[in-house]
């Protein structure tokens, strides 16, 4: 397995990630989430089309963990840092990278004949950015619990107002 530890953040923010032995490159859509699994030296895995919600995210981990044991050991290149599926990548225990869409931009001329771009080839160029340039990316921090907690009193306070509308 090759290990690379890579120092994140600002001289304030000094974090340590450990970037592992599986990349994966996740290109998010409205209703689907593509993927697309390699090893540490580039050799493809495994990929697919994954729908929203917890239905994708239960076919994600089945995908990935045909090949490690430990979430720790996985690094997913995405385009966004919010969501249902990227929040749960981060609860599980993943790293989770947050790439400019500028970086997949021209990594896709890097790697592509024709520039084009197909949503499965771009979850290819985020795992490929994962493995090879993964250390110049910022890792996706978790919320805090107290943030966490903030946020269910809020959906719930939203809910509840949406009720007394109706």
């Amino acid at each position: 397995m090759r290990e690379l530890l890579v120092a994140s953040g600002s001289n304030r923010d000094q974090r340590e990630v450990r970037l592992g032995k599986v990349f994966v490159g996740h290109d998010w859509a409205e209703a689907h989430h593509d993927v697309f699994v390699e090893d540490c030296d580039g050799r493809r895995l495994g990929s697919g089309r994954l729908p929203e919600g917890v239905e994708g995210v239960a076919r994600f981990h089945a995908l990935v963990g045909e090949h490690v044991d430990d979430t720790a050991e996985v690094v997913i290149a995405t385009e966004t840092d919010r969501g249902l599926f990227v929040g749960a990548m981060i609860a599980a225990g993943y790293t989770v990278l947050a790439v400019n869409p500028l970086s997949t931009s021209r990594d896709r001329e890097r790697l592509s004949i024709s520039g084009a771009k197909p949503d499965p080839g771009d979850a290819r160029v985020l795992a490929e950015l994962a493995r090879l340039d993964g250390h110049n990316h910022r890792p996706v921090a978790g919320d805090s619990e107290p943030v966490e907690s903030i946020r269910v009193l809020a959906r719930r306070h939203q809910g509840l107002i949406r009720t007394l509308q109706r």
